[in-house]
């Protein structure tokens, strides 16, 4: 299967013409899996700009929306051997390499995002980031924390979601991660997974009737049409994480890196900003168009996987140490 994903790469180097002319400006790829007009697209739209306008001509970034240069098996398999240089997403999806990783956003299980993000910057799990650097040669552009997802998640359905009961039977899609899937079908849900630009047409087509997503994309993504009943869930706290071929920004000379890294604190900062802005707007609009908005009591949720963590624990299958990581990023909150 990698053997595949090799070939589509080196078929893309020939179409996007990645041998540049000595003495011409160094060009990234970027790939993405949002539109390129919803808030996310934006803001990764921001970065190429300041990118492209701090380096004056040395550095051009291209965005590739909507999943273009391949879904994210292939998109991994891309970065690591340099035909993609940047991917915009979750870095949960480093599970790939590191299965450890997987649990770096466990569901229900933080106080907020504060707490989340301490938690990321635990030695334990900086070291599963590290591995993956090492084993994959994909590191991180910057904070991996700082460019805000969500900025919280939601479940959207064709039902209303009042309570937890109401997750009985309900065909769910998810990504193809390990730790998503078990968590919803232990909330009582049934998993389906799909591609993320397959989630509308799978509600359409009644494969799923329920998906997760961040609050800012359910318009953006249009999943409104097809499942009006929206549900905040704060199923995890997120960013997205500006994966990055190591070696080819290692190449890089000092001034066009240090670019790289000022125009992703920028973007990391117009993304605070427009998706807290994006979203109260977003709502409006859904609410006029007959969408329903609710904030259930999550506590019912909290303690049934309270019951999902311990059994992992007991069976040895959390990493050593996890629980005790999460407690310790929780104390350091001075609160």
């Amino acid at each position: 299967m990698m053997g595949s994903y090799t070939i589509v790469a080196a078929g893309l180097a020939i179409v996007l013409g990645l041998t540049a002319p000595v003495g011409a400006a160094e060009v990234w790829r970027m790939s993405t899996k949002q539109p390129a007009d919803g808030p996310e697209g934006k803001v990764f739209q921001r970065f190429a700009d300041l990118a492209g306008q701090h380096s004056k001509g040395k550095l051009t970034v291209q965005v590739y929306p909507n999943e273009q240069l391949g879904k994210e098996a292939a998109v991994l398999e891309q970065l690591k051997i340099g035909t993609i240089h940047l991917y915009a997403e979750g870095s949960v999806f480093l599970q790939k390499y590191v299965p450890d990783i997987r649990w770096s956003n466990a569901p229900f299980l933080f106080d907020d995002r504060q707490h989340w993000v301490r938690f990321i910057n635990h030695p334990m799990v900086q070291g599963w980031f590290d591995k993956a650097r090492k084993e994959a040669g994909i590191g991180f552009l910057g904070d991996m924390t700082a460019v805000l997802r969500g900025p919280y998640r939601v479940t959207v359905t064709q039902k209303p979601l009042k309570s937890i009961e109401d997750l009985k039977g309900i065909k769910m899609r998810m990504a193809n991660d390990k730790t998503g899937v078990e968590v919803w079908t232990h909330l009582g849900t049934e998993v389906r997974v799909l591609g993320w630009a397959e989630t509308y047409e799978g509600i359409s087509r009644g494969i799923v009737n329920a998906a997760t997503s961040p609050v800012a994309l359910v318009e953006s993504m249009k999943f409104y049409e097809v499942a009006p009943h929206i549900t905040r869930t704060n199923e995890y706290y997120q960013s997205v994480a500006f994966m990055m071929n190591q070696r080819a920004f290692d190449r890089l000379s000092k001034d066009v890196q240090e670019v790289l890294l000022r125009a992703h604190k920028e973007a990391a900062a117009y993304s605070d900003e427009l998706m807290s802005k994006e979203t109260d707007e977003s709502l409006v609009r859904l609410k006029a168009r007959g969408v329903t908005y609710s904030e259930p009591d999550l506590n019912p949720w909290i303690q049934r996987m309270l019951d999902f963590y311990k059994a992992k624990e007991a069976s040895g299958e959390l990493p050593k140490g996890f629980m005790a990581a999460v407690e310790e990023s929780r104390r350091k909150s001075g609160s």
